[in-house]
């Protein structure tokens, strides 16, 4: 599950390429996917610098505090480790880095997502360097090595395996005639059940934030596209949504789809269809040299077609990588261009008030013949009726 110290070799070497292009000396990342991706080190964020450093002509160094300092060694960080005590410290951690860089760079770059105020702390670490905002690796991020890939299709496989988990535990309920799952029963259930499977079949787990998860809703509860899961019950007749994923090797899917307890009415026939068919359209146009802006509008036109626009509340996907939501933007006003490698959500969606939200979404890979799901979790509608 853990990438070979060779990927981030060839990582290393790519970004050095790239800031050659950029006439930079060094590049500096805090933001945690972005320290994640170039070192391996993963960790919960908190007021604490943590950052990865690396020279145009020199070695990777990763700043951590020194309560990081062993978890770091655990991980086998692709970098060299550079320590302070503790934030805020007598020192600042920014003037720790410095002291171990042999030759401080004229001109570096900086993640856009860094803060005004760490910048701020960089200008003065760093004074006579010239500091500017560049998204040399979020470029890099957008297309997955063929290591990366493996990472995602293994976990579309386990985000599945929950789908599938949650499922029986309804189906269980049902057939057993007693109290169906409250949301946050069943959210606990298929969210522990992923965890097990991955450690039960995996060694060395990489554990970031949220390994396995998501949103679980029923009813008119569904209807709003975040809601976090509650006390409400399932209930016999209504649509219900496991909003699903996991990572592995740092790596995400999500996996979701809406199902019906018991016969579908015609109107819950409709919207399903409707969004069942937007996703095929919407999954079908993730193609190389086509723009991110137009597979969205190829998307929710079938749903506007249908009359059904006044219950759109969102896009049509967003990136996958290191982060469930990253870059590009399955949505208007990206015209990024897909590429092979590139691994989106399709997740085209109605949500109708005090009814239910209906939400279909798959992990999708764009590869030089076209898109290949990830995830394949069944999507026709008799095979997501429980209990007709």
């Amino acid at each position: 599950m853990r990438l070979a110290a060779s990927f981030y070799a060839t990582l290393h070497e790519t970004v050095r390429a790239e800031l050659d292009r950029a006439g930079l000396d060094a590049l500096l990342l805090d933001d945690p996917l972005d320290v994640a991706y170039l070192t391996g080190f993963s960790h919960f964020p908190n007021e604490r610098p943590v950052a990865a450093y690396l020279a145009r002509d020199g070695a990777v160094l990763l700043l951590v505090p020194d309560l990081e300092r062993e978890y770091a060694a655990d991980q086998r960080a692709a970098a060299e480790l550079v320590v302070y005590p503790e934030f805020p410290g007598e020192r600042s951690p920014f003037a720790v880095l410095r002291d171990a860089v042999p030759v401080p760079p004229v001109r570096a770059g900086y993640a856009p997502s860094t803060s005004v105020a760490r910048v701020a702390g960089l200008g003065r670490a760093f004074p006579n360097t010239a500091w500017e905002p560049t998204d040399l690796v979020g470029a890099l991020r957008l297309r997955k090595t063929p290591e990366e890939i493996a990472l995602h299709a293994e976990a579309a496989r386990i985000a599945d395996a929950m789908l599938a988990e949650g499922v029986r535990l309804v189906a269980d309920a049902v057939a057993g005639g007693g109290e169906l799952p409250t949301e946050t029963e069943l959210a606990g259930h298929v969210t522990r059940y992923g965890a097990a499977k991955m450690y039960a079949e995996h060694d060395d787990v990489v554990v970031v934030p949220m390994l396995t998860g998501g949103l679980v809703y029923g009813g008119p509860n569904s209807a709003q596209p975040h809601r976090l899961p509650g006390g409400d019950r399932l209930r016999p007749g209504e649509p219900f949504m496991l909003s699903l994923g996991c990572a592995v090797g740092g790596r995400f899917v999500e996996s979701e789809r809406t199902f019906l307890l018991g016969e579908p009415t015609a109107e819950q026939r409709r919207y399903y269809q409707v969004v069942r068919e937007a996703q095929q359209v919407g999954t079908e146009a993730l193609r190389p040299g086509t723009r991110c802006v137009d597979a969205n509008r190829a998307c929710l036109d079938v749903i506007r077609r249908a009359g059904l626009g006044e219950y759109l509340r969102h896009r049509q996907g967003h990136g996958i990588g290191l982060g469930f939501h990253e870059p590009p933007w399955v949505a208007d006003g990206d015209d990024t261009e897909l590429a092979p490698g590139m691994v989106l959500s399709s997740e085209p969606g109605v949500y109708v008030p005090g009814h239910a939200g209906y939400r279909i979404s798959d992990t999708v890979l764009v590869t030089d013949d076209g898109p290949r799901r990830l995830t394949g979790y069944p999507r026709d509608l008799d095979e997501i009726v429980i209990g007709a």
